[in-house]
């Protein structure tokens, strides 16, 4: 074992002591985990400097507040593929194309978190933890759609949008006259932007405050995307994410 691994196998043993200790001394978490003395100190003080323990006033060690965070983001995840996962079997019953759901990761990015293609005749490139850019894709656009003005411009003035398919929107007025079209129809359509001769239909799925949380899409080959079908398609997937925001507590 490498010493960085040994330095973090044994920092989660001292995380792990507070499973059923909500609090503990420096001593007791020395006797509890049968780690020296300095490898203790050492280890507290890092996790403590990056939040995952405090250490109060009357020098007892306990939990950082950054666990509700983390606890906050597990559980409205599994809440959400929870609570979608049947909607989504529906839709893609009803329509056999691949039904995907995505959040954002981070700052510029969403990433796939469910997914459901057993019927889909052609199957396309997505799966569960794949990531893409915010500027490319329909689920992105959708999420990105739903952002303040001044968040979406700062987004695009510091992102350099590289193409990734043949389709990828790069020119950042196009991309803006995206956005507003999907805030008119209230869902999002994109054509080989990730990949070649695929398309995509996706619309936003916010929670009890009003704020958008995720995507719900609808994907598969491009030849199976013109007009009349991606109106078909928009419609049952309004539908379907209509209802999972109403499960969320969401109220129009």
């Amino acid at each position: 074992m490498s010493h960085k691994n040994k330095t973090v196998v044994r920092s989660m043993d001292i995380l792990n002591l507070f499973i059923e200790h909500p609090e503990l001394s420096f001593q007791e978490i020395i006797d509890l985990s049968g780690i020296p003395k300095t490898s203790v100190y050492r280890m507290l003080s890092s996790l403590v400097e990056m939040g995952f323990i405090e250490k109060g006033m009357d020098l007892k060690y306990r939990l950082g507040l950054v666990f509700l965070k983390f606890g906050s983001l597990v559980s409205s995840r599994l809440e959400i593929r929870q609570i979608a996962y049947p909607i989504m079997k529906d839709l893609h019953d009803d329509v056999e194309e691949a039904i995907n759901l995505s959040i954002q990761q981070d700052e510029g990015e969403t990433i796939y978190i469910e997914k459901i293609d057993l019927k889909q005749k052609v199957r396309v490139y997505t799966a569960v933890g794949r990531k893409s850019p915010l500027y490319a894709g329909a689920s992105s656009r959708a999420i990105l759609a739903n952002y303040s003005d001044t968040a979406i411009q700062d987004y695009i003035e510091r992102t350099e949008f590289k193409p990734l398919s043949k389709g990828t929107v790069t020119d950042k007025e196009e991309f803006c006259r995206l956005i507003e079209q999907t805030r008119i129809d209230g869902y999002s359509v994109s054509h080989s932007e990730l990949h070649d001769y695929t398309s995509e239909v996706a619309a936003p799925i916010f929670n009890y405050n009003g704020d958008v949380i995720a995507s719900l899409s609808i994907v598969g080959m491009e030849a199976n995307y013109q007009e009349e079908n991606i109106k078909l398609f928009a419609e049952k997937l309004l539908k379907a994410t209509d209802e999972i925001s109403s499960r969320l507590g969401y109220v129009k």
